[in-house]
């Protein structure tokens, strides 16, 4: 799909969809609960639906209610020749691996897009360790797994993402002995609280102290009733483009929500913007706009919008996290310097630090998402300030988590 996009301003208040982060955490919880569990404010993203297609090849039944809440009937037993695919989505692959490692039977799984280059070799190395056979293609999709986990002490690595943790997390708990985790230089500890909170819901309990993490093993899913939480993700992209000049705001945001990306917040702040907070909606006053500085290591999502916000700005921005980047639907760190660089914006990248030369200009230009919904939704943004038209290549990748952007990106 071909996006035109001349400048223009954005107007209205805007309610963006679940996240898609609490949505899928909930849906396989849903998924290993005994009974049935009513999920509400769930959306209708690539991943979401992705995700709901699993854990009925896993054996659970789902029952849409409405457009935004659904019945989901645990899984009682695996059926045979198991095989599920996890569509584009990593967090969702990540999750369901392990999860699928705590049952006693053969389960295939396998993914597409850019999920088939993005490495596994996590679960190589760190599955047997619990017992499980595992077999992947040299580290990279498809996988096999055949359980089920035991429990073990071990310590694990973090750093490439924290949702291989997440799954693990999800899964230990079934196991019929206790483990712990020690992880070892963990990022995204937000998106690791999240899950915690979410298995807490569905009865599961895990100490947590620093990067310790104490599982009871023989624990049992309960049925509940689960809202999603509204995405801070999306809600990065109005924001931001609150502070470029837009009157534009955004409605149904929680504060107290664990996601990693409410800390746009912060790196508005620390960019002289005023966080408005309306009586239902958040707005932003970017009329004091300068120079930032922002460590984006917990919250890598947020570098598109943040690469947006620098541009405006005069000055050279520094953003820390980079190194992050590179595993993601595409190699954004390189992605974001390419399609910017059209528009006339210099960004170095260096080791973990990305530096943004902004000028407070863009130009219009022929930019492509490199099928990466997140590089998609800033480069729309980007545009509706550029001077010029400019054409966005593959601008329908926005529906991996926001099926209805377009719709709601309205320039007059």
């Amino acid at each position: 799909m071909k996006q035109v996009i001349r400048p223009g301003l954005i107007s209205g208040t805007i309610h963006v969809p679940a996240s898609k982060s609490d949505s899928q955490r909930a849906v396989l919880c849903a998924a290993l609960a005994d009974g049935v569990s009513v999920l509400t404010g769930i959306g209708k993203s690539d991943d979401e639906q992705a995700m709901l297609k699993a854990i009925v090849d896993l054996g659970a039944k789902v029952n849409r209610i409405s457009v935004s809440e659904v019945e989901i009937t645990g899984i009682k037993s695996l059926p045979e020749n198991t095989s599920v695919s996890a569509g584009e989505s990593g967090l969702g692959l990540r999750l369901l691996t392990c999860v699928a490692a705590s049952f006693d039977q053969k389960v295939f799984l396998t993914g597409k897009g850019s999920l088939l280059s993005r490495p596994m070799n996590f679960f190589d190395e760190v599955l047997p360790k619990f017992g499980c056979r595992v077999s992947t293609n040299k580290g990279f999709l498809p996988i096999e797994v055949h359980g089920p986990l035991e429990g073990n002490n071990i310590e694990v690595d973090g750093s490439l993402s924290s949702q291989f943790i997440s799954g693990l997390l999800m899964a230990l708990p079934r196991s019929g002995k206790s483990s712990s985790l020690t992880v070892v230089d963990m990022k995204s500890g937000p998106y690791i609280q999240m899950t915690l909170r979410t298995l807490k819901h569905f009865g599961i309990a895990i100490e947590n102290e620093n990067k310790i993490f104490k599982i009871s093993g023989n624990q049992s899913y309960k049925a509940t009733e689960y809202a999603v939480e509204s995405d801070w993700s999306s809600a990065a992209y109005w924001l931001v483009a609150a502070a470029l000049g837009h009157p534009v705001s955004v409605s149904g945001l929680s504060m107290q929500s664990l996601q990693a990306d409410k800390a746009l917040l912060n790196a508005l702040m620390n960019a002289g913007c005023k966080v408005l907070f309306e009586s239902q909606a958040i707005g932003v006053d970017g009329s004091g706009i300068h120079p930032f500085e922002f460590d984006a290591t917990d919250c890598p999502d947020l570098f598109p919008a943040l690469v947006v916000l620098a541009a405006k700005c005069n000055g050279v921005s520094l953003l820390k996290g980079a190194g992050r980047l590179v595993h993601k639907e595409s190699n954004r760190g390189f992605a974001l310097q390419t399609e910017f660089g059209k528009m006339g914006l210099r960004i170095d990248l260096e080791d973990d630090l990305m530096s943004v030369y902004g000028t407070g200009k863009l130009y219009g230009a022929e930019v492509f998402s490199h099928h990466d919904h997140r590089i998609a939704m800033c480069l729309a943004i980007a545009a509706s300030i550029a001077d010029g038209e400019t054409i966005l290549l593959n601008a329908d990748s926005v529906s991996k988590s926001y099926p209805d952007f377009w719709d709601h990106f309205k320039l007059s």
